[in-house]
């Protein structure tokens, strides 16, 4: 066990607000995350197990509502 801990990290667009929020393990995505356009509507959602994508991740439409899901297995 390497005793790292998961730390939150957020990326920003060039106006400084929000494009994306999860956390990092090791230099890498890890558990959820979650990414929004620049009117600050979500764009993507899903979960990454050092790194890489997992589980389902959902795509959302402009007004924030889910449009559509894909499977990136375990």
């Amino acid at each position: 066990m390497s005793g790292s801990e998961a730390t939150e990290h957020v990326e920003r667009h060039r106006d400084g607000s929000i494009r994306g929020r999860g956390l990092m393990l090791d230099c890498e995505m890890h558990g959820e995350w979650m990414w929004f356009r620049l009117d600050g509507t979500r764009m993507r959602s899903g979960e990454f197990d050092r790194g890489r994508r997992v589980g389902i991740w959902t795509t959302y439409d402009r007004a924030g509502d889910p449009y559509k899901d894909t499977d990136f297995g375990d």
